[in-house]
């Protein structure tokens, strides 16, 4: 970004932002462009840290006039990286994080830079919650208007089935409100569109009442995993709504319930969640506590703590990706478990397969989130930390993806993939829905400001 107009803009900006601005070759430039995945190294034009509203209008004006793109940044945790854009503007709303929880309306309106774990901890003391992320450090926005799946939405629904409004800041500057009476065609696309029409500042969200929450979490010898995810998938399609997990490959981790001769080596798992009193969720997990294990935890948990449970820590290399299922026949085990033999061990990677179902599928099917009334997701989840590895992890993730395609729905969550192409964008928000979606994106951002993203393009 060069020239005497662009200097000149730069200036003012610096002036006008409440919230730092960062160039390179400033001090903390590098430090701010860090996001979660290490993988991605992108070099922003400016990078301006806002608080308040008026300062992302004032951003995206700076932008603008410069004919920049703008990337936007939340929790920073998407695995493409998308919270950065080379040559581009970056409106980190990461000091936007205020959470305000109004129980009488069991509603609560969340900044847009807040994380999981901010909205999480509001939300406890009330005894009140809603679908969020299976991981604390990710961002609110990036996770609900992308549809947002997590432990609760059997029970609760997907992340937008809970979505009651959103305030947003457009290509053009302009602040809008988008309900489902007060700009309804906006508020629609933005159950699943992402990013791709504006700066979510703020989100309102649903409440449901959640008193208690309980687990099981138990750890087997890998060769137990077949008989593990029958008995999961036995036990939750005849369970309630309250009732979720996953069952999961992972490394041994270096905790105290884990024992020693198991760190560091490849294990079977099974998370059983419930939303409800442990001696009801304790009932449930009677089929995995049979199957012979060498760790279990069976407890109580308050909700926050439980979103927490399985994060993974910054500064690794990170490539995800997902399918979406007809089903979970015997077949579908053996393939499934079959991929743990060659999954990168020891490392941070997990190999997961979840149940939906429920409210989930119940929910209102005209949403741009085709992947709803599929009853199963698998989730090969790579994390790693030398480089050198980067071809075998990456080659094991869509070894995943190969091995379950006999059972894909064609269907999935975009927060799951990073950049695949095109025709999983159009996978990921429905064929149909593509044209309408192409109609919002042209009255909202007709020039394709906001594309470092899953990217809808304006027709």
């Amino acid at each position: 970004m060069a020239g005497s107009k662009a200097g000149a803009a730069l200036a003012a900006l610096r002036e006008d932002l409440s919230g730092d601005v960062f160039a390179p070759g400033d001090a903390g430039y590098d430090e701010a462009r860090v996001v979660f995945n290490a993988m991605v190294d992108r070099r922003p034009a400016v990078i301006a840290q806002v608080e308040s509203e008026a300062d992302v209008v004032t951003a995206v004006r700076f932008a603008r006039e410069l004919d920049l793109p703008i990337a936007v940044r939340g929790g920073g945790h998407s695995v493409s990286g998308s919270a950065l854009g080379d040559g581009a503007l970056v409106v980190d709303l990461r000091r936007m994080h205020e959470v305000t929880v109004r129980p009488a309306s069991r509603a609560v309106r969340v900044g847009g830079g807040a994380t999981m774990s901010r909205l999480d901890r509001a939300c406890q003391p009330y005894e009140l919650a809603t679908t969020g992320g299976r991981v604390s450090s990710t961002g609110v926005g990036g996770f609900v208007l992308g549809g947002g799946s997590g432990w609760l939405d059997r029970m609760c629904g997907l992340a937008v089935d809970n979505l009651l409004g959103v305030e947003l800041v457009t290509a053009d500057g302009e602040q809008v409100t988008a309900t489902a009476e007060d700009r309804p065609e906006l508020f629609w696309a933005l159950h699943g569109g992402g990013g791709n029409f504006g700066i979510a500042t703020s989100l309102t969200l649903r409440l449901h009442a959640l008193p208690q929450m309980s687990i099981a979490f138990l750890l087997y010898l890998p060769e137990y995993g077949p008989q593990v995810l029958r008995a999961y998938r036995d036990l939750i399609e005849s369970a309630p709504r309250e009732a979720s997990g996953a069952v999961l490959y992972l490394t041994g981790p270096p905790e105290e319930f884990v024992p020693p001769e198991l760190v560091g080596r490849l294990l079977a798992g099974a998370l059983l969640t419930y939303a409800g009193p442990e001696d009801r969720m304790r009932k449930l997990a009677e089929p995995l506590l049979a199957v012979p294990h060498v760790v279990e935890m069976v407890t109580p948990i308050p909700y926050a703590d439980l979103q927490c449970m399985i994060d993974d820590p910054p500064g690794m290399r990170n490539y995800w990706s997902a399918e979406y299922l007809t089903g979970a026949p015997d077949a579908f085990v053996d393939a499934f478990c079959g991929m743990a033999a060659t999954m990168p061990v020891p490392s941070g990677t997990q190999h997961l397969v979840w149940p939906q179902g429920g409210a989930v599928a119940e929910g209102p099917a005209d949403y741009p989130v085709p992947y709803r009334d599929a009853p199963w997701a698998v989730h090969p989840f790579g994390v790693w930390s030398d480089p050198a590895d980067d071809d075998r992890v990456r080659g094991w993730v869509k070894d995943v993806r190969a091995a379950v395609e006999p059972w894909r729905t064609g269907a999935v969550y975009l927060n799951f993939l990073g950049d695949e192409g095109a025709d999983r964008v159009v996978a990921g928000l429905g064929a149909e829905n593509m044209r309408r979606l192409g109609e919002v994106k042209r009255r909202y951002d007709p020039d394709n400001v906001f594309r470092f993203n899953h990217n809808i393009k304006p027709l």
